[in-house]
């Protein structure tokens, strides 16, 4: 799907976003936000960048996690990001949570001012993820965190081809007829079934210049958490 047409996608299925991912994963959205949140190394006040940063619901769970946080979230959808901050005054997060349209090639940030950055299934929405992952290292600081937490498919056989059954063949009409498209999470699959796998998605992290690397993996493995740091 080519940018205009993903970004097309989020604007219509923005009205109820946060419902369909609560609903479909059957509310695992929220526990896996919490542990990305708690994933971040923070030494009292620290500025973190959440990429794709959509409602703000990781921009939000940041905060919460670490109270002496702020968070700049940048996204490139207007409509995401319009509910994004009705939800940030409503949580009282305005002096603690800007949000900013943006694109991820060409993050609208100076360089090296965050200790830490997230995208939550982002970065397969982003064709030139190795330009998106350069603009990461250009924004963070030396000794910088980087998390980026993907969808991923079960290794293990019988729990795998099960899930596969529900995530191919039951969750795309599904979400489709929440969302009210025809096209939504077919993409979403489709997506998934094409991003890198574990080992040459850390390949692609290491060649933007980050080390430390590792992999959290989440509910089995449905989720998992890229970790990287910039090289000091």
């Amino acid at each position: 799907m080519k940018d205009y047409q993903v970004k097309r996608m989020f604007e219509a299925i923005a009205f109820s976003y946060d419902f369909q991912n609560s609903f479909l994963s059957l509310r695992r959205d929220s526990y896996w936000r919490r542990v990305l949140a708690r994933c971040i190394q923070l030494h009292g006040e620290g500025l973190i960048l959440d990429m794709a940063t959509g409602t703000a619901e990781v921009a939000v769970e940041i905060c919460r996690q670490h109270l002496r946080a702020k968070v700049v979230g940048v996204d490139f959808s207007p409509r995401m990001l319009k509910i994004g901050r009705k939800k940030v005054r409503s949580r009282g997060m305005e002096s603690r949570i800007r949000l900013s349209l943006g694109d991820g090639r060409q993050l609208p940030v100076k360089s090296g001012i965050f200790d830490a950055a997230t995208i939550a299934f982002g970065i397969r929405n982003i064709q030139e993820r190795r330009q998106a992952l350069g603009e990461f290292w250009r924004a963070l600081k030396p000794g910088g965190q980087l998390l980026i937490m993907e969808f991923d498919l079960p290794g293990d056989l019988l729990l795998g081809t099960l899930y596969r059954l529900y995530f191919d063949y039951i969750l795309p009409p599904m979400g489709n007829l929440l969302s009210r498209t025809s096209y939504a999470y077919s993409y979403l699959a489709e997506s998934v079934h094409g991003f890198p796998e574990e080992r040459a998605f850390l390949q692609e992290i290491g060649q933007a210049g980050f080390t430390s690397l590792g992999v959290k993996k989440l509910t089995y493995g449905i989720a998992k958490i890229f970790m990287g740091i910039k090289k000091q």
